[in-house]
Parts: C-alpha cells; sequence; structure tokens
C-alpha cells in the first residue's frame, strides 16, 4: 500500500488539500485511495510515534493502525494530510534553522507503516512570510523565542529538505512553492490522490477562488468551460492574466512586520530562498512541481 504524508509545512496549505480531495472522495474510494481524516489517526499516531522514539512498527502494530483508520478494508493509497505533522508552530524554528526535525519526523511516519511505501509531499514558501503567518499563532513566548537565537538569514530551505531526503532514502518526495498554488492546485490535488489527468476534479480551482474577485472567477470559469480540450500550460496562463487583473486587494501581498527586519533584509531573505528553490528543485530524489 502507499502511504501519502503531506507534510504540510506551516503557514501553507492548512486544510486545503484534504477539502479538495474529500470533494473527491467518491471517485477516490472507488480507485483505491482512501483519504484519511486527522480525527481518524491524530491520538493513535502521536501515542504510536511516542512508543516507537523513531523505530519501526511490527506487522502486529500496523495492522491495528491500519484496522482504526481506514475506511476501506484493502486500498491501494492511502492519504494523510494534516500541519500537526511537523508538530507545533514554534517547531518551525529550531537551533539550526528552518525545521531542523524534518528528516527525523518523516522517517519516524515512515517507519509507522515499514512494510508499505511511503511519499511525502510539502510546501515551502519564503522565510519572510512563513515567519509573518506564524508569529500570530505562535503562543510560545513571542518573535526572538520564535527564532530561536537564529538570524533572518540563517532560514535557509535546502538543509531541511536536504535532511529529508537523506532520512527517506528511495521514498518519493514532491514539494512545490506555496507561492506558485494558486497555478498548480489541480496539479498537487491529482498528484497526492493519484487522479489521472482525464478524470474529473472538484475543487481545483479553490485557490484561485480564494484570491479572484467575481468578475475575474466569472471570466475564468466561462474561458475554462469554452475549450473541451485545455492544457495545462494554457490553463495557467489564463490563470496568470485573471490574477494580474481580478486580484482582490491585499491577496497577494502580505506585510512584513518583524521586530528588526528592513525592507533590504526581507529581499536578502527573498533572494536566499529563490536560490534554495533553485537548488532544491533539481536535487536527486525531489520531485518539484513548477508553474
Amino acid at each position: 500500500m502507499q502511504m501519502v504524508f503531506h507534510l504540510g509545512v506551516h503557514g501553507t496549505d492548512g486544510d486545503r488539500l484534504l477539502k479538495t480531495l474529500l470533494n473527491n472522495r467518491d471517485w477516490l474510494m472507488q480507485h483505491g485511495t482512501d483519504i484519511v481524516t486527522p480525527n481518524r489517526h491524530r491520538g493513535l499516531f502521536e501515542e504510536a510515534l511516542m512508543s516507537l522514539k523513531g523505530g519501526r512498527a511490527t506487522a502486529e502494530m500496523q495492522q491495528i493502525m491500519l484496522d482504526a483508520v481506514l475506511h476501506s478494508e484493502f486500498p491501494d493509497r492511502a492519504v494523510f494530510s494534516t500541519p500537526t505533522f511537523m508538530g507545533a508552530p514554534g517547531r518551525v524554528v529550531g537551533q539550526t534553522g528552518l525545521y531542523p526535525q524534518m528528516g527525523a519526523r518523516a522517517a519516524a511516519l515512515a517507519n509507522l507503516f515499514p512494510d508499505h511505501e511511503a511519499e511525502f509531499f510539502l510546501a515551502i514558501r519564503n522565510p519572510a512570510t512563513l515567519i509573518a503567518e506564524v508569529l500570530p499563532v505562535f503562543t510560545g513566548g513571542g518573535y526572538h523565542v520564535l527564532m530561536q537565537g537564529r538570524r533572518p538569514l540563517d532560514l535557509r530551505w535546502r538543509d531541511p529538505i536536504q535532511a529529508l531526503l537523506r532520512a527517506v532514502p528511495g521514498r518519493r518526495v514532491v514539494i512545490w512553492c506555496h507561492e506558485d498554488v494558486p497555478l498548480i492546485w489541480p496539479e498537487i490535488a491529482r498528484l497526492v490522490g493519484s487522479i489521472p489527468p482525464d478524470a474529473p476534479l472538484k475543487g481545483g480551482m479553490m485557490y484561485l477562488e480564494e484570491i479572484l474577485d467575481q468578475t475575474g472567477l466569472g471570466q475564468l470559469k466561462d474561458a475554462l468551460a469554452a475549450q473541451d480540450q485545455m492544457t495545462i500550460a494554457r490553463r495557467r496562463a489564463l490563470s496568470a492574466q485573471m490574477i494580474e487583473a481580478h486580484a482582490l486587494p491585499a491577496a497577494l501581498d502580505q506585510v512584513i512586520d518583524l521586530p528588526g527586519w528592513t525592507q533590504d533584509l526581507v529581499d536578502r531573505v527573498t533572494d536566499q530562498y529563490r536560490a534554495d528553490v533553485a537548488e532544491i528543485a533539481v536535487l536527486p530524489g525531489v520531485e518539484f512541481i513548477l508553474p
């Protein structure tokens, strides 16, 4: 069985991927994919992870967990999506930078079902906007506690992603940029759910519905409906045009109001992020979804 873990991260897809897949649950169940909601596995997985301490679950333990969480008896693919796989918001930064526990967490999740194939999906985003998004929901003591003594320029994505690949060698790892999501959301949902391009997909415009005004959304739907066969490239081009012309005010802009962060610093962090993305996208073992 393919065990699919959507790792998040914080401040990216939230429960949107879960909602999109649940919108397609009938098709997915008919084709061997089980969507497991967090309420079915949250306490069970946490208890198992604590007891195993990174070790491999026995065959008996795996079967007990599968019996508890799956809706169907013998699916080919089970999808788990929850932001808590990477811990509480306070785990975003550690003493070595972004998500120092990512590799260990992924390996521990794979070891819940070592007799099955594990796959990992996650979005990354500009550290500047990530910290700005996480800080308001961090209850552990404010900005300086969240940053764990790290400087903004220490927040690099290349390090946790390389640690992830080392921790789960041979496992499928699919990554995308959160900033690209409005253009690539259908492809993300299809890859996670193993939904082929010719199958119907409900909820493929979820992000566009959040950021476009009604005029732009209506024009885009009309344009898409007018063509029976539309390439991915053409759909993305149309979507980009509508975003440029009809994005809701402030839908694409985020104010970075963090202690000590100047516009120059935000620009430098952003440049580093772009460099990391270019490096990550070509790493062996990474499937990177580009717009």
